[in-house]
């Protein structure tokens, strides 16, 4: 991949992206910070699971700090979730999947139809016989 790169006069490079990022993406420390609070964990709590500082987990949290990505995974792992690579086009069907995987968590484990029927049928009655 080429970039163009423009020199401006307070010696600035344009075009050209850092290699490291400034901080984790806000909705994933969210969604960090969701799951831990799900776990009834203060960062504390989790930083004594990791083997890290309560000053580190909440500079991962607050953005100030980058972990290397081994950290993250710790992290992630710790918290019951996973990272995955998922191709970019994927994307969307797989953040459906995780909508409707939340969105039925308080039946979670029950087995339900793959086509649900119509909600204004009745589908538990037996078919009657007209005489």
């Amino acid at each position: 991949m080429y970039y163009i790169v423009s020199i401006m006069g307070n010696d600035e490079i344009k075009g050209i992206k850092p290699l490291r990022q400034k901080a984790l993406p806000a909705e994933l420390r969210r969604a960090l910070i969701q799951a831990r609070e799900k776990r009834g964990w203060s960062q504390r709590d989790l930083g004594s699971r990791l083997s890290v500082g309560q000053r580190h987990i909440s500079g991962i949290e607050s953005g100030k700090i980058v972990p290397r990505y081994d950290t993250l995974l710790e992290f992630v792992r710790m918290l019951d979730r996973d990272l995955i690579m998922v191709p970019r086009a994927l994307v969307p069907v797989v953040q459906s999947l995780i909508r409707d995987h939340l969105k039925d968590q308080p039946g979670e484990g029950e087995e339900r139809p793959l086509y649900a029927a119509d909600r204004d049928e009745d589908s538990s009655e037996e078919p009657r016989d007209e005489v």
